[in-house]
């Protein structure tokens, strides 16, 4: 395993300036900037965001929470596209930052009712309704309770039915957790990341789908993923991890983990995604071609 790390002192200098400004643009030299994919207010040219498909079966979904200081501005909880032909997102995009790092709460209450609600963002005729079964599969969140912790309204907002998907009992609590755990701990270190950019989903596309539950209506995916993308002090990391919604019989541990991971590109060539495609050209190719397990702490 190995690393390509760009040391362009001048486009670094740059990067690190732009990653702080509230859209995440970036400008090159010659006034070069990135395209970003079809978006919805702005949101779609964030740096965590996948390109959208523009197709009208997707529906962009924006979640956020109200400013965490006096003043401030509303926060971005989390977002995701979704696929009105499978009732399920194609992928759930969000960052631990300074504004969404803290744990300041716990988890929703299980006792609350619906514990599990109708998303209000998504328009009725496209949305499953409140707590539907999901067939003997576990409600898998996607951006996971523990992601947010940040607030008592973060935290409620990732128990809308469209962050969830149908999860393999055992994969849900025993081993994907392993690796949701691992990012969730460095995510709330400013010493490892300034920002760390997550993409997760399951996989919906053709052939990555197992069947189809709550009336028939819902994809459940053969396959999870997660995209993730830190900077610090200006330098790009990326990662990738492919893991199978299956009982695997054994909990998951880090090292196992480990085994799973894979480069940005091999993970989009696998999922029929576009990660981090706001990134200018000169930082994507590096990021995504190359990866080290030791640069995430494996």
């Amino acid at each position: 395993m190995f690393q390509r790390i760009l040391l362009l002192s001048a486009v670094t200098l740059l990067l690190a300036a732009c990653d702080n400004s509230s859209n995440d643009s970036f400008q090159l030299g010659g006034g070069e900037t990135p395209t970003p994919s079809p978006s919805a207010s702005g949101m779609a040219a964030r740096i965590e965001m996948p390109r959208l498909s523009g197709n009208s079966s997707e529906i962009f979904v924006v979640h956020k929470t109200a400013p965490s200081h006096s003043g401030g501005d509303s926060v971005v909880n989390y977002a995701y596209a979704y696929d009105k032909r499978e009732y399920h997102s194609k992928w759930v995009a969000f960052r631990f930052d300074g504004d969404t790092r803290p744990r300041r709460v716990n988890r929703k209450d299980n006792s609350i009712r619906p514990l599990y609600p109708r998303d209000p963002k998504l328009p009725v005729v496209y949305a499953l309704h409140d707590d539907v079964s999901f067939n003997g599969y576990d409600h898998g969140h996607l951006c996971a309770s523990a992601d947010r912790l940040y607030s008592r309204e973060a935290n409620d907002q990732t128990f809308y039915l469209g962050n969830l998907s149908p999860q393999n009992r055992q994969f849900n609590r025993e081993y994907w957790v392993a690796l949701e755990q691992h990012v969730q701990n460095l995510g709330r270190k400013a010493s490892f990341a300034d920002t760390l950019y997550v993409v997760k989903g399951g996989t919906i596309n053709t052939g990555n789908i197992l069947r189809h539950v709550a009336s028939n209506r819902m994809a459940v995916p053969k396959y999870y993923f997660m995209a993730l993308l830190k900077v610090k002090n200006g330098i790009y990391t990326g990662i990738g991890f492919l893991l199978e919604n299956k009982d695997y019989g054994i909990d998951g541990t880090l090292p196992l983990m480990a085994g799973h991971a894979m480069s940005i590109r091999s993970l989009e060539q696998r999922t029929g995604i576009d990660f981090f495609h706001n990134l200018p050209d000169v930082i994507e190719n590096g990021i995504e071609n190359t990866f080290s397990l030791t640069a995430w702490h494996m």
